[in-house]
């Protein structure tokens, strides 16, 4: 049996439940294909975007401290994530990103030696979808590299 290499794997990560229901599946794919590493990704969406009244509820020194403290529960949150995979015998990686989220998936796997991506999607459908959007599709649609899209059922919203 000829054993497929992904040398760097992307994992997208909301920070939600849901979410990580693909970390299973990443080890899965590292026990049984070369893996040499794995990026964590965690984007977080520009604070207040299109809204004036919201952005000037706060001043910019609020703002500032409101985007460290979401960088900072961002970080402990990878590292909770890099803990996990700490026994694997590949590179581990986290990186947050500022921006849209599929925009920000696409470009960083543009901009980045990525072989495969690995994301949830969240299982809506129906008027939420349309309403919410799927991130998950959008980077599907996309993605130059292969993608391999998690459905994880037991949280679904």
């Amino acid at each position: 049996m000829k054993v497929q290499m992904f040398k760097n794997i992307l994992v997208p990560l909301d920070g939600s439940e849901t979410a990580e229901g693909v970390l299973s599946q990443v080890e899965a794919i590292v026990n049984e294909c070369k893996v040499n590493s794995i990026v964590f990704l965690r984007v977080l969406e520009p604070m207040f975007h299109g809204s004036k009244e919201a952005i000037s509820a706060f001043s910019e020194v609020e703002m500032a401290e409101m985007e460290v403290t979401l960088k900072e529960k961002a970080e402990e949150y990878l590292k909770g994530v890099l803990d996990r995979f700490s026994s694997q015998k590949i590179s581990l990686h986290s990186e947050i990103v500022i921006g849209f989220a599929a925009e920000s998936i696409i470009d960083y796997t543009a901009q980045h030696d990525i072989s495969l991506l690995v994301i949830a999607t969240h299982g809506r459908s129906g008027v939420s979808r349309w309403v919410m959007g799927s991130v998950a599709e959008r980077v599907l649609r996309s993605s130059n590299v292969p993608v391999i899209m998690v459905r994880n059922t037991a949280t679904e919203e």
